[in-house]
C-alpha cells in the first residue's frame, strides 16, 4: 500500500514537472530553455529534477508526446460521441488557427526548434511520429463526415479519398507552421489556406 502511495506521488510530482517545463517552452522556445529555468519555475532543487528527466531534450519529447495524446483524445471523443461534422472540423480548424496566429504563446516555435537543433531525440522517425499524429487526427474527422453522410459525393470520399484530404491538411499547417517562424504568416494568410482546405472537402450540408 505504501508503494502505490509512493508511485503516486512520484507520477504527481513528474506531472509537474512537465506542466511547468511547458510553460518555459511556450515563453522562451526551445534552444533558450535550460534545466535551471525549469528548476526554476518548478520550485524544486536541482538534484529533485535529475531523478526525473536527464536533459531538457527528454523533457521536451515527453511533452510534445503527451501534447499529441491530449489532441487525439478530444478528437476521439467527440467523433466517437457521433458530433456533427461541421461542429468537430471548425473546433479543430480554429484551433489549428489560434495556434498558428500565437506562436508566441504555444509550442510551436519550439517544436520547430527542437527539430532543426538536431539535439537529442529530435530523429526523423520523432519527426515523422508528429506527422502522423497530425494526420491520424484530421482522418479521424473525416471519417465521421463520411459515416454521418454529411459529405456530398460519397463515393469520392472513400479510404483513398479522405487519406488525401488529411494529406493536404498536414502539408498546408506544416507550411503555415514554417511560415510563422519567418513572422511573414498573417490571418488573412491562414484564413485564405484553411478556406481552399474546406472547399476540398466540398460542401458541408447546412445542419
Amino acid at each position: 500500500m505504501p508503494r502505490t502511495a509512493n508511485e503516486k506521488l512520484r507520477e504527481e510530482k513528474r506531472m509537474k514537472i512537465l506542466r511547468n517545463a511547458r510553460t518555459v517552452f511556450c515563453r522562451k522556445g526551445y534552444l533558450d530553455v535550460t534545466m535551471k529555468d525549469i528548476i526554476d519555475e518548478c520550485g524544486i532543487s536541482r538534484g529533485g529534477i535529475y531523478l526525473y528527466f536527464s536533459s531538457t531534450a527528454e523533457i521536451f519529447q515527453e511533452i510534445i508526446v503527451n501534447r499529441n495524446n491530449e489532441k487525439f483524445s478530444a478528437v476521439r471523443k467527440a467523433v466517437d460521441n457521433n458530433e456533427p461534422f461541421a461542429l468537430v472540423l471548425g473546433d479543430y480548424i480554429k484551433l489549428q488557427k489560434e495556434r498558428l496566429s500565437h506562436m508566441e504563446n504555444s509550442l510551436l516555435r519550439a517544436m520547430y526548434e527542437y527539430i532543426f537543433s538536431k539535439s537529442e531525440g529530435a530523429t526523423q522517425e520523432f519527426r515523422s511520429s508528429q506527422l502522423e499524429s497530425l494526420r491520424n487526427s484530421v482522418l479521424y474527422i473525416l471519417t465521421l463526415g463520411v459515416r454521418q453522410g454529411v459529405l456530398h459525393n460519397r463515393e469520392k470520399y472513400d479510404e483513398k479519398g479522405i487519406e488525401i484530404i488529411a494529406d493536404h491538411f498536414v502539408i498546408v499547417i506544416e507550411g503555415l507552421g514554417v511560415l510563422a517562424l519567418t513572422k511573414v504568416l498573417t490571418d488573412k494568410i491562414i484564413d485564405e489556406q484553411f478556406a481552399i482546405l474546406t472547399d476540398m472537402i466540398e460542401e458541408i450540408k447546412i445542419l
